[in-house]
């Protein structure tokens, strides 16, 4: 991997039914501590792009190059907690929890539980915590792990809209904190241009516009570069 990239795709494929590819040739770069946020029509492939970075995928094997950091994280738009387990279990599941190392875990544990604003909620189990309050400790579980890159699967989609202007501001802190690479899927242009630092479309397969979210690039003020990418989105922006 190119050292000024922590994440690199060239020419990546993948064909649900042999005759249409999903991903037509997808070629895509993240800087080290680069949030770029990912957007496409429903059924454009986006999913099916975090799925083959993410190493869920096989079946994208051979088909271009794909090449990621070794600690990869990733949260999806439901939490994912395992319901018979406590918030701490929950964060600590597949780390080591005996020895030295046992409490190496139960420390960033509660220390990541403090970050996401969960200090004290390490014995409550899933189905007690509200769904602003599950995400959180989903992006605990991500985060104690140290991510080189964070992989994000519409996280706040499911939230309601004052939880999602909160967690907007979390995320912000933990990724300013914790310095990962991001991809965030989103289907919401606002929330892109609010969090990243890149703004990507993905239309029929392949990445058909890539935009800075400064003004570095020409794309203008907040106002213009949002048109833009709801015209490439095909929605007609109403003032």
């Amino acid at each position: 991997m190119a050292t000024n990239h922590q994440l690199s795709v060239r020419d990546l494929h993948r064909s649900f039914d042999g005759t249409r590819d999903v991903l037509a040739g997808v070629d895509l770069d993240i800087a080290p501590g680069e949030f770029v946020a990912l957007l496409g029509r429903s059924g454009s492939g986006k999913s099916t792009l975090l799925r083959a970075l993410a190493g869920l995928d096989a079946d994208v094997a051979g088909h271009g190059v794909v090449a990621v950091p070794e600690r990869v994280s990733v949260v999806f738009q439901d939490s994912r907690l395992v319901p018979w387990l406590r918030i701490a279990d929950n964060v600590s599941l597949g780390l080591p929890s005996t020895g030295a190392a046992g409490r190496a875990t139960e420390k960033a544990v509660a220390d990541a539980l403090e970050e996401v604003g969960l200090a004290g909620r390490e014995r409550a189990w899933p189905v007690e915590l509200s769904g602003g309050e599950q995400q959180r400790a989903a992006l605990a579980r991500a985060l104690v792990r140290q991510p080189e890159l964070l992989l994000a699967d519409e996280p706040f989609g499911a939230l309601d809209a004052l939880t999602k202007i909160r967690m907007h501001g979390l995320l912000r802190d933990l990724v300013a904190r914790h310095r990962p690479s991001v991809l965030m899927i989103t289907h919401d242009v606002d929330e892109a241009i609010a969090l990243a630092d890149r703004v990507v479309v993905l239309t029929d397969g392949w990445l058909s516009l890539d935009l800075r979210t400064d003004s570095t690039d020409g794309a203008g003020a907040d106002g213009d570069l949002r048109e833009r990418l709801l015209g490439e989105l095909g929605v007609v922006a109403h003032s």
